[in-house]
């Protein structure tokens, strides 16, 4: 059965999308841990990290690298941090979190519970940033 995160890069649920190319797509987090927060997500559905291929891993990474530099230029943070945690659903998954604390990444706190308006707002804000 097709991840929640297969679900979106099928279009079959829809998604915040933030960018996206061949390989790769990214898009918003709609429980967040900081507005602004972003997963990065291999097209091709594989559970663990660890279990992608060099190239696949590489390129992951190079992605998350454009969209954390969209993020930065458009959210008000001092970094963005980088979390693969991947026990919440079972398709590799790269967390970017706008910083200004190191408590703006910590995942055992409150989600936030933003509106389908703000949710639209920031997707767009770093879409033009991309």
């Amino acid at each position: 059965m097709a991840t929640l995160f297969t679900k979106i890069v099928n279009r079959e649920i829809p998604g915040y999308i933030i960018a996206e190319d061949d390989n790769y797509i990214s898009f918003l987090d709609i429980k967040p841990l900081v507005l602004g927060h972003c997963l990065v997500v291999p097209k091709k559905e594989i559970d663990y990290i660890f279990d992608l291929e060099d190239g696949d891993l590489e390129g992951l990474m190079t992605f998350s690298k454009k969209v954390a530099g969209a993020i930065k230029s458009s959210i008000p943070c001092l970094r963005i941090g980088v979390a693969v945690i991947g026990l919440e659903v079972p398709h590799t998954h790269v967390h970017l979190v706008p910083l200004n604390t190191m408590d703006d990444i910590n995942f055992s706190r409150q989600k936030l519970h933003p509106s389908q308006e703000e949710l639209k707002e920031i997707a767009e804000k770093i879409r033009q940033a991309f």
